[in-house]
């Protein structure tokens, strides 16, 4: 049998990562010649390769699951610029200013759809569509511009926090729209609880239990271990966030902040950025 034809046999996605991996880099260096941000030609390698393309690849559920891990890793590197300091300080911004924005959104956006024609129900289902942003797009542009510690950059980054946290109300909300009763206030409570479960055990683990685990990770002085605990954390955390109802990539967020409260902080930025930029190639096929 022809042996390439053995290999693809044997390991299907192969020929898609080839694919993927070749296409983005000669996207990605034109955009970088022509100083476009990196997300775009992400995007347009997808648009290119993806199945409303030329139909390049074709195991998109596996490539999907790739690109998950992207999303939570930049996320998890976003994370680990910041600190539990610096989002407190942004606490407002992230209740008001999201609050503000999403509710804005969403009248505005249903009211324009109704003056269409739309039933209130539907033009307001389109608010809950308009009032939510991608965070990883939004936050790859802001890093790539160096304005994630700016002042628009902070705030930019409550208001994509507060849609994480605001998603699942929306989706609670949802079968109300359409005629469906179920108990809302109760899973209202429930989320509350969850969202108080995930502060505190944050809190506990940025303050005690990473910064100790770190500590004696780095005594053995052994790199791959101490890649495996940063990977373990990001994963774990987003892992546990999901079980709650939350997005992953909240939960990837949540983990670069526990490990920012350590002094070995800079160091796991080092150790997660060529993974982060490997697994964002994948990030257009979401």
């Amino acid at each position: 049998m022809n042996p390439f034809i053995l290999a693809v046999a044997e390991l299907p996605l192969l020929s898609d990562i080839v694919v993927i991996f070749g296409l983005a880099t000669l996207v990605i260096l034109l955009f970088m010649r022509l100083k476009l941000p990196t997300i775009i030609g992400y995007l347009l390698t997808g648009a290119i390769a993806g199945p409303y393309g030329l139909s390049l690849v074709y195991a998109s559920t596996a490539v999907e699951v790739l690109s998950e891990i992207g999303v939570i890793l930049l996320l998890f590197v976003i994370g680990l610029e910041f600190s539990l300091k610096s989002l407190m300080a942004i606490k407002k911004a992230v209740f008001i200013g999201g609050s503000l924005q999403v509710i804005l959104t969403i009248g505005v956006t249903a009211l324009i759809s109704y003056l269409f024609g739309f039933s209130w129900n539907i033009a307001v289902f389109f608010g809950f569509l308009f009032a939510l942003s991608s965070t990883a797009i939004v936050l790859k542009l802001l890093q790539e511009s160096g304005q994630v510690n700016t002042i628009s950059g902070r705030t930019t980054l409550a208001i994509l926090i507060f849609q994480d946290i605001i998603i699942v109300p929306l989706v609670l909300f949802t079968p109300m729209l359409a005629g469906e009763s179920d108990n809302i206030l109760l899973s209202l409570f429930y989320l509350a609880l969850k969202g108080a479960l995930v502060i505190v055990l944050t809190i506990i683990s940025a303050k005690y239990l990473i910064p100790q685990l770190l500590y004696r990770v780095a005594k053995t002085k052994n790199e791959e271990l101490f890649l495996l605990s940063i990977i373990v954390t990001c994963f774990a955390v987003a892992y546990v966030t999901s079980l709650l109802g939350l997005s992953l990539g909240l939960g990837a967020f949540l983990a670069g902040l526990i490990i920012s409260e350590s002094e070995y902080s800079h160091h796991a930025t080092g150790k997660i950025l060529p993974f982060r930029e490997i697994f964002l190639s994948f990030f257009s096929f979401r």
